[in-house]
């Protein structure tokens, strides 16, 4: 048996990438629309109900849509959001595993997983295991820098950096400090606060780098020192 995939919003830089990873995978079948009723609601009803599990590869407000069209008899079909639309949202399993055991039990029995943003995955690995381990603070204000690969942009930022034209090598961007991952990056870090964050794009197609500067003195809970025969220890308080 075969397990089926249909991809809504395949015609789209992550759609195409996650068709291409599971071509010539003997365990799915994918279902694919023509041109012609790609757009077409009742088709992709159609398709929405029928697959095992379903990918959304849309903006905000059509995954939201898409998610509705699966009928609510439907106990089958998983559905996996790749958008940001349902990230926090309780109902929704956060695709996070290495959070802990209860959250990789939560995502295994889901029906609706939310797929992490790229920059929240770093910021939340480098932040979450400090705060379940009591050393960073939680009211800790702290501020992120990253840089990522143009591919991230989709087809308009792939065209600037591919298509010949002159371009900046690096360019900075969300200043409004309002980047669409800070909600899923204060809720699953458990902080109190949003970073300051300053995300960048940089001239090569794929990769990351995140960084978290921690303040000792500031962002570290406070350490009480002994001493024991000559040794010095620190314990958390």
């Amino acid at each position: 048996m075969t397990t089926s995939i249909f991809i809504d919003g395949g015609h789209g830089t992550t759609g195409i990438e996650i068709a291409d990873r599971l071509a010539g995978r003997q365990e799915f079948s994918l279902l694919q629309l023509d041109e012609a009723r790609r757009k077409d609601a009742g088709a992709r009803r159609e398709a929405l109900n029928a697959a095992d599990f379903v990918i959304l590869c849309l903006p905000d407000a059509a995954a939201i849509e898409a998610a509705s069209l699966v009928a609510p008899d439907n106990e089958r079909t998983v559905l996996i959001d790749a958008s940001t639309a349902h990230r926090i949202d309780p109902a929704w399993a956060y695709g996070f595993p290495e959070l802990g055991e209860a959250q990789r039990a939560k995502i295994a029995g889901s029906k609706r997983i939310a797929n992490p943003g790229c920059y929240a995955t770093g910021f939340i690995a480098l932040t979450r295991p400090l705060v379940d381990a009591g050393l960073l603070r939680k009211s800790a204000p702290l501020v992120a820098s990253a840089i990522s690969g143009y591919s991230g942009g989709g087809k308009p930022l792939m065209e600037v950096f591919e298509g010949g034209a002159a371009h900046e090598p690096w360019g900075a961007y969300a200043f409004n400090l309002d980047h669409k991952h800070l909600p899923e990056m204060q809720c699953f870090s458990q902080l109190d606060a949003p970073p300051i964050f300053m995300p960048a794009v940089g001239s090569f197609a794929q990769g990351m780098v995140v960084s978290v500067p921690i303040h000792y003195d500031r962002d570290v809970r406070r350490l009480k020192r002994w001493g024991a025969r000559g040794r010095v220890g620190e314990a958390i308080h």
